[in-house]
């Protein structure tokens, strides 16, 4: 499949929480085979639903070629550690944009798997934030929201710069 555009910040749709996933049918593995696409030419590490403009809890996680590729669909964190990294985050709706996010170190997620099955996992380290990032995105909440205002702000002003 082609790579489809992805939508650019500030497009609300961005801070739109998303419908949970009803049914998992063809159409729901046609979407996971285009957002990987699409994540692939961006180049991401992971892509959601909204990202294409699709306000649906779907996630796809790809942190390399040999670990495989990680479909999530209606994530919710359970559960996250008190202990906190730091990490560079940026968007595919936002590219050439970055700046360090504070975010739990683990964290015990559920979701379902592409044929509906509910799993519950851990996750550690960078796909720990990975996985807190898109199911922010998933909430309707934009990555520069965990800035502080300062920060914010410095990097949309950066962001318009570039897209000028």
């Amino acid at each position: 499949m082609p790579a489809l555009p992805i939508i650019r910040f500030p497009d609300p749709r961005l801070r739109t929480a998303c419908a949970p996933v009803a049914a998992f049918d063809d159409d729901l593995h046609i979407l996971a085979s285009d957002l990987l696409d699409t994540m692939r030419a961006a180049p991401g590490v992971g892509i959601t639903g909204p990202h294409i403009g699709i306000l649906k809890r779907v996630v796809v996680i790809e942190l390399s070629r040999e670990d495989g590729v990680r479909t999530y669909i209606n994530p919710e964190v359970l559960w996250s550690s008190e202990e906190t990294m730091r990490h560079m985050e940026g968007s595919v709706s936002m590219p050439g944009a970055t700046e360090e996010v504070v975010r739990p170190k683990s964290i015990r997620f559920r979701y379902q798997t592409i044929d509906g099955e509910l799993r519950e996992e851990d996750a550690h380290d960078f796909l720990a934030s990975c996985i807190q990032h898109e199911i922010d995105q998933l909430d309707g909440i934009f990555w520069l929201q965990r800035l502080s205002k300062l920060k914010r702000d410095r990097l949309v002003k950066k962001w318009e710069k570039l897209r000028a």
